[in-house]
């Protein structure tokens, strides 16, 4: 396992693509959410790290930016000028490839029919283009692969009911801060310790994940910038290596990479043990280079997590100045906020009147 503080290895340069391209050849790849040997799903998982490499070359955003967005439980819908240049840099993004693209996806996915999308409107297409630098194979591969992982998994894209959501929440397993990066992006927090898995089964972590996630790539930032995702190990014991299976590990990696429309653009370890190493041996396998270029270990050496995160932007619990935020306040923002619940139905998210009571007894 590596030592605290090192990176697995270095970044390489971005992608970008052409304004004008052939689909006469395109045709259909093979996909890592069919009917396969275990082999086959980690060479689609390998082949689909391969294509997400990417240096950093978001500049910090300006002081009055952040200070907008500071502490604003809400999603926000707003696109920064200093994040749209990011975008045409670093993912080829303009009006013109992307008119173009959503364009030919939506072809594409007539034309093939590996899968049925619930939406073919520009706000959800252009998640999946995003997520991978406007290249039209790739964000085709991506959006097959989300749907067959719905129909693979659909244990945990059921709804949560507001009895599992208070549990994780009460339990401070799953956090994602009111405040952003000093580059703008999100941050994803796991307290794995925290979780006690002979209270609710791992399958429950998994939903409460997709939750968040699909709330999060509501906003077009974090479809541009990715997230940031931290791993607090403190406290894990050998009950949790005995959750992550070969099937939960190519669940993680498929929600991480294959199969979801958000980027990780940075992943940090910190508090990891002996018992990390256990859990390690079963992903070490489907990480490629470019992914592990992505991963950081930091065990209990918070300096080093703040040369990538910086204090001002991290809890007090982590060497930071900020204060945490209660899960449901999280929650009652959101179910109140029209426009999510919208965006959150058509996702098959409903909000009850059970949801709603629930949260305004907090």
């Amino acid at each position: 396992m590596p030592q605290d503080s090192q990176r697995i290895s270095s970044g390489v340069g971005p992608e970008t693509i052409p304004a004008k391209r052939d689909r006469q050849n395109d045709k259909p790849e093979k996909d890592s959410g069919d009917q396969g040997t275990l082999g086959e799903r980690e060479a689609d998982v390998k082949g689909d790290l391969e294509f997400r490499k990417g240096a950093d070359e978001m500049p910090e955003l300006k002081d009055d930016l952040l200070l907008q967005d500071d502490e604003q439980i809400s999603l926000d819908f707003d696109v920064p000028q200093e994040v749209m240049e990011y975008a045409r840099r670093v993912l080829g993004e303009t009006d013109e490839v992307k008119c173009q693209t959503l364009q030919e996806l939506r072809d594409m996915i007539y034309e093939r029919g590996e899968c049925l999308p619930h939406r073919m409107d520009d706000d959800f297409l252009i998640r999946f283009l995003r997520a991978r630098n406007f290249n039209l194979k790739r964000a085709h591969r991506l959006i097959v692969n989300y749907y067959n992982f719905k129909e693979e998994h659909p244990e945990i894209h059921q709804q949560l009911n507001p009895t599992e959501m208070r549990y994780i929440g009460d339990d401070d397993i799953i956090t994602v801060p009111p405040y952003r990066t000093q580059c703008g992006r999100r941050l994803l927090i796991y307290r794995i310790g925290n979780w006690k898995p002979s209270k609710y089964p791992v399958e429950e972590l998994f939903k409460a994940t997709i939750s968040v996630l699909e709330l999060g790539i509501l906003e077009p930032r974090a479809q541009i910038l990715g997230g940031i995702v931290i791993f607090d190990l403190k406290d894990i014991t050998m009950a949790h290596a005995w959750t992550v299976t070969p099937q939960v590990a190519t669940m993680m990696l498929s929600l991480m990479v294959t199969a979801f429309p958000i980027k990780i653009h940075e992943l940090h370890i910190i508090h990891q043990s002996w018992i990390f190493d256990t859990i390690f041996t079963v992903f070490k396998p489907l990480l490629d280079t470019n992914m592990r270029n992505r991963i950081f270990f930091h065990g209990g050496d918070y300096k080093s997590l703040h040369k990538h995160v910086l204090p001002e932007y991290l809890p007090k619990m982590y060497g930071g100045v900020r204060n945490e935020l209660p899960y449901y306040k999280w929650i009652e923002a959101l179910i109140r906020d029209p426009k999510i619940v919208e965006q959150m139905s058509k996702m098959g998210y409903v909000i009850t009147n059970e949801i709603l009571e629930s949260f305004s007894q907090k």
